[in-house]
């Protein structure tokens, strides 16, 4: 992204000198002889770096460097003073000055002062990026997932591609739509900028705009100084907006224009920001039925969802359930110190027919409390919760009233169609997802004359 460079310089030949050297090394270069002028600039239009000279004909370059940081903190300023200011470049550090550099300097000098400022001033972004994102357990690098799964990787994949495509994820609570979000990201060429994730509605309404778009010093009571928003944290990467369907009516228009257009305003500011970020958003309401009721702008819903992906629930993919339990048990083998090497044949069938309300995010917490718990290398049904263990008799319960009826091996019988018909016939994926060999699912296959 090009760097924007303010020089604020009365001396016309400097001025000019330096211009000239740092548009060749492709900074967007802006130049001022006057203070006041190059305040007023500031305050509508973005700055990353300035040069300013404190002795200026119209005003002190200390008043200037005070204006300047009032309406952007974020600008690296570098002043520029003659050997007996010196006492007034150490002022100007105090009040919030970079650094300082002495007349006469050379060039070769400045150069390095200017790309000092500019990698403090990345430093200083990637800082507050981090200070917004929250850990996972999930990496870009170890996405896990079944067959159920693949064809909608293959889709992430295809959206990655994109360079800004937006796109909706939909899908109930727990069903990994920040892993599917992240994965967007990783693949795509924004994976070395920010990924920042901001629930909708976990943030009141009146914080909300203030948390995305930032805001500028004296914007309402509270502010003391201008901050950054989420939006311009992410520029050149990727925002999350989760639970998208909770986002107030009145700050829909200001979104919808950062879609449209990549720009929008601080709270009380005057200027436009500019930023080039890709909008994942995810929901697990129905925003056609909001759109209807006029809780939700249709012109954003259309905008927002260029790209869908719908995630199913656990439960339709039972192939994933084994992968997925299998790698938690790894990722907690790590983070407790454990060697759990798996499930007994028993816990798998439990896994297996129990509903999972609460998705990928509960089976997730399952793991993690039996891996805890675990005395031994494998996973018993003893250190499964309650209601894992009741629910293979719910799940019976449900299919047939006579469910008391039925033996044990009529039990087996209708739990091993159930995880052929789910992978198509694939012996090798159903062997794996029960627990047995190929061979011994043959016999088993044989011996109910499927």
């Amino acid at each position: 992204m090009t760097t924007t460079l303010l020089i604020v310089e009365d001396d016309q030949v400097m001025r000019k000198t330096l211009s000239e050297v740092f548009a060749k090394r492709g900074f967007k270069v802006f130049s001022f002889d006057r203070g006041l002028k190059a305040t007023e600039f500031v305050k509508v239009n973005k700055v990353d770096i300035a040069l300013l000279d404190l002795r200026l004909p119209d005003v002190s370059g200390l008043a200037v460097l005070k204006g300047i940081h009032e309406f952007d903190e974020s600008i690296m300023v570098i002043v520029v003073t003659a050997y007996p200011e010196v006492k007034t470049a150490i002022s100007a550090l105090k009040a919030g000055a970079y650094d300082y550099i002495n007349k006469p300097f050379e060039l070769d000098e400045m150069k390095l002062v200017v790309d000092k400022a500019i990698e403090a001033k990345k430093l200083r972004s990637e800082v507050e990026v981090l200070r917004h994102q929250k850990s996972d357990d999930y990496s870009c690098s170890n996405m896990v997932s079944g067959p159920a799964f693949d064809e909608i990787m293959g889709l992430v994949t295809s959206i990655a591609k994109t360079p800004r495509t937006s796109v909706l994820i939909r899908g109930e609570t727990g069903t990994g739509k920040e892993v599917i979000a992240k994965a967007i990201h990783c693949m795509s060429e924004r994976s070395g900028a920010p990924f920042i994730k901001i629930n909708c509605s976990a943030i009141p309404e009146n914080l909300l705009e203030a948390e995305l778009f930032g805001y500028e010093k004296g914007a309402f009571t509270d502010a003391k100084q201008s901050k950054h928003g989420l939006f311009e944290l992410a520029d050149g990467g990727t925002i999350f907006l989760d639970e998208i369907g909770d986002m107030d009516l009145r700050l829909q228009p200001k979104l919808l224009q950062i879609l449209e257009q990549m720009s929008f305003r601080r709270l009380g500011g005057v200027r436009d920001i500019k930023v080039d970020v890709r909008v994942v958003s995810a929901t697990n309401r129905d925003l056609e039925a909001m759109v209807m009721e006029k809780k939700f702008r249709e012109d954003l819903y259309y905008r927002l969802k260029i790209m869908v992906i719908n995630l199913p629930p656990l439960k339709e993919r039972s192939e994933d359930i084994m992968p997925l339990a299998q790698y938690f048990i790894g990722l907690n083998n790590l983070s407790l110190g454990k060697n759990i090497k798996g499930l007994s044949p028993e816990s798998r069938e439990l896994l297996f027919s129990y509903s999972w309300p609460g998705n990928v995010r509960e089976l997730k917490n399952v793991i993690e409390r039996a891996v805890i718990l675990a005395p031994s290398e494998v996973i018993t049904p003893d250190l499964l919760p309650r209601e894992v263990i009741d629910g293979i008799t719910a799940h019976a319960t449900a299919s047939d009233e006579r469910v008391e009826n039925i033996s044990i091996e009529e039990m087996e019988k209708i739990h091993i169609l159930r995880i052929i018909k789910s992978v198509k016939g694939n012996k090798s994926q159903a062997s794996k997802i029960l627990g047995i060999s190929r061979q011994h699912l043959r016999k088993k296959l044989n011996k109910y004359s499927v």
